[in-house]
Formats: C-alpha cells, structure tokens, sequence
C-alpha cells in the first residue's frame, strides 16, 4: 500500500487539464467545492517501515484520512447530482474504450465528464476529449491507484456540470484501487476475455467490493479461451449481490445493459440512447 507502493511519492500527483488540443496546467480552479483537509500525506517516512506494527498504524491512517476526504467528495457531488462512477481493471482490459463509446452515445443525452488515471502520459486523456468529453488527466507518478485527495483536486480543476455522469478511469491495477474509496457512487471491475477468466479468483478483493463487473471484448470470445459462465460465477461466490454485465465496447454488443445500469446508479432517471 502506501507504505510499500509507491503512492508516497514526495513529487506527488500531477493534474492537468486537457482542452481544445493543447494541455493545460491548472491544478488551482475553485468552483466553491472545498474541504477541510490539507494535501499532504498523513505519514512519517521515518517510521520504520520494517515493522509491521508500524506499517499497519501507517495504513490505518492513510486509509482513514482518505475515507473521510471521500465522504466530502461524495456529499459534495450528491449536492449536484453529479454521479460518480469508479472504472477499474488491469492495463489493456478496454477502460478507455468503453468510456469513449460511452460518451459518444450517451453523452447526447446528459452531460459527461471523465477524470482520467494514469502513472504518465495525456494519451488517454486525448482520446476522451476528442470523443467529446470534458476531462483532467491526474498522472499519480509512483503512485499506483487513484485517492479521494487527487478525486478532490482534479474536481476543482474540472468543475462538472451539476447532474452530470462523472466516469472516473482509475491506473490500471486490480489491488490498490480496491481499498480507496474515491466519493464515488458505484465501483465497477472491467476485465476482458483474452486475459482469461480466472481474474476473481486470482484478485477476490476487488470483486468483492464491486458493484458491476464488465466483461468485456466479447467480440473476441471465438479465438480465445474464456468461459463466461465460470467467471460469473467465481464472481458471485465472492460477491453474490453484484451484477455481471457482458458487452464489446469496440461493436456494441451489450452496451444498453451498461447504459441502463449507469441509469440505476444516478439521480436522473435512466434515459434510451438512440442508435
């Protein structure tokens, strides 16, 4: 975790906004949406990470400055009818993908805006400004999760629109992500059919916290090895109240069941999307 991962990094997240073609820096835009909390990590880096009394009081504290962070996070965007949903998966599993498609056909019904995880790099960013999408790229460095300081800071740069869809990316990574409550209002596990259907068993805590599973890529499913059946139900023995969804984000295929669950999870009454 913190202690161990990476996530302290001293040079800290980096949040940028990316707009009409060129990249800018504002890390400092206030809409009115302030917390009291400071922006530093709540840790000594003098502890003594070699025991383990000391690095579970670490993660303790980590954990419970992020949750109370979270809790603004969420009041705040409750207060506007923005829903915040919480996208994790490993690397390559179509986030981004699914997101642009996301926007582009659901977007014409209510606003979208993204924020976007990523260790380094603007590309994801890019790719989901030129669906249509407001977005801030939060590059977390080190660090190998999304927290609710960064959610915090990169809402004060984006500035939703009240009763907007807030689709938050997360750094690709199916262990960190699962024990950062972000303010969010569902948390959903994309994993895709060619890296195999053992995921649940392999990461059983992100399943079990979520509250949707995508599998996606099912256009795939004839070249490779992946029972849908079998994952579903490792999914369910870990968490028997979650939905599955099973989808294409590149063809189409499945996307109204994502689009009606988005609708379940927000204060807007789901609406049709027009294809």
């Amino acid at each position: 975790m913190c202690a161990t991962c990476g996530c302290g990094d001293t040079t800290g997240p980096r949040v940028s906004v990316v707009a009409g073609g060129e990249h800018e820096q504002d890390d400092s835009h206030g809409h009115g949406h302030h917390h009291d909390h400071d922006h530093d990590h709540d840790h000594d880096h003098d502890l003594g990470h070699g025991h383990s009394d000391h690095t579970v009081i670490l993660e303790q504290q980590v954990l419970a400055k992020n949750d109370r962070i979270a809790v603004h996070n969420r009041e705040w965007m409750r207060g506007r009818g923005i829903t915040a949903l919480n996208i994790m998966s490993s690397p390559g599993a179509g986030k981004t993908t699914l997101l642009a498609r996301t926007i582009r056909e659901l977007g014409r019904q209510r606003p979208i805006a993204v924020i976007e995880g990523d260790q380094e790099t603007r590309l994801d960013a890019e790719r989901i400004r030129d669906a249509g999408a407001s977005v801030v790229q939060v590059n977390t460095g080190a660090g190998c999760h999304l927290d609710a300081e960064m959610i915090d800071r990169a809402l004060r740069a984006l500035d939703p629109a009240d009763e907007s869809l807030l689709l938050i990316e997360n750094v690709g990574n199916l262990v960190c992500p699962a024990l950062f409550d972000l303010g969010e209002e569902g948390k959903v596990v994309l994993i895709s059919t060619p890296e195999g259907g053992d995921k649940p068993k392999k990461y059983p805590h992100i399943f079990a916290v979520a509250d949707l599973v995508v599998i996606n890529k099912i256009d795939l499913l004839p070249y490779v090895e992946f029972d849908v059946d079998a994952c579903v139900a490792q999914a369910k023995i870990l968490n028997p109240a979650v939905r599955v969804v099973v989808l294409s984000a590149t063809t189409g295929e499945g996307m109204d069941e994502w689009y009606e669950w988005i609708g379940s999870r927000s204060a807007i009454s789901p609406v049709a999307v027009d294809n």
